[in-house]
């Protein structure tokens, strides 16, 4: 909880506190709403005079009932947090009502055309949050990764946050591979026009939008595995050969896809 401006201050050994280079995160209510906290959290953040970060996650399927309505209110939302709020940066992050996940082919396209339209008309930073279905050391959690990652970078946005997989939502199961996967692939994409970059993901999309509803059932095989029970080696802070094996299947599988990856991984 912030108590005053000490809680920013940093020692010059550096070994705790925020740095100056930190961004502080602080959320704007969704759907185009605003309440006395979040007026508050911003105004503080102006008097401290430190990098300050929005986000919001437009819910479709809500009070948002289609991709046209979802993107109107998430290009909306963020003018608001620059022009109204003066924020550093924006952290955008549509969110599927049933599934719960960004990487969804409506909540990747609301992103994407965001982004786009963001990127064409102003020089704003922007970046996006993953929330996965599946859960770690599966295939279908890193090509719903590279889904959303080809769709940032293609569209224009400067920085990809995650993984979250198994929405975010289970215990220990969130692991560095996804995030390599989220880099490696936002590299792939540098390297390719936008329709291109559209078919590569409607190509993705096919190999795992079929297993939403088995993969949302509590111990699919799509559930995955605990950081340290099958992922990683928690000693050696390193993959197991069982992750590194699905790894280099779903690298495989996005190279079928169209996905350039070759001396990227």
């Amino acid at each position: 909880m912030i108590r005053n401006d000490a809680d920013f201050q940093v020692p010059e050994a550096g070994l705790c506190g925020m740095r100056p280079t930190d961004s502080h995160e602080y959320s704007q209510l969704n759907e185009l709403k605003i309440d006395i906290d979040f007026l508050r959290e911003n105004q503080h953040f102006e008097d401290l005079g430190v990098i300050a970060m929005t986000e919001q996650m437009p819910i479709i399927g809500g009070f948002l009932p289609s991709v046209e309505a979802g993107a109107v209110s998430d290009v909306a939302t963020t003018l608001a947090a620059f022009g109204m709020f003066g924020t550093s940066w924006h952290l955008d992050g549509p969110i599927h009502v049933r599934w719960g996940i960004t990487t969804a082919r409506e909540t990747c396209q609301i992103a994407g055309f965001c982004g786009a339209a963001m990127n064409r008309n102003t020089d704003t930073l922007l970046g996006n949050q993953y929330y996965t279905l599946a859960g770690p050391c599966t295939e279908m959690t890193l090509l719903e990764t590279a889904v959303q990652a080809t769709t940032d970078c293609a569209s224009g946005r400067a920085i990809v946050s995650g993984v979250a997989s198994a929405k975010g939502v289970a215990l220990d199961k969130t692991t560095g591979m996804e995030a390599r996967v989220m880099g490696e692939t936002c590299m792939a994409t540098c390297k390719l026009n936008l329709p291109k970059a559209n078919q590569v993901i409607n190509n993705i999309l096919a190999k795992y939008e079929p297993n939403y509803k088995e993969a949302a059932q509590a111990g699919s095989r799509f559930a995955g595995k605990m950081f340290a029970e099958g992922c990683y080696d928690p000693v050696k802070v390193l993959p197991t050969d069982a992750y590194l094996s699905t790894y280099a299947t779903a690298m495989k599988t996005l190279e079928g896809c169209g996905l350039p990856l070759k001396g990227i991984y």
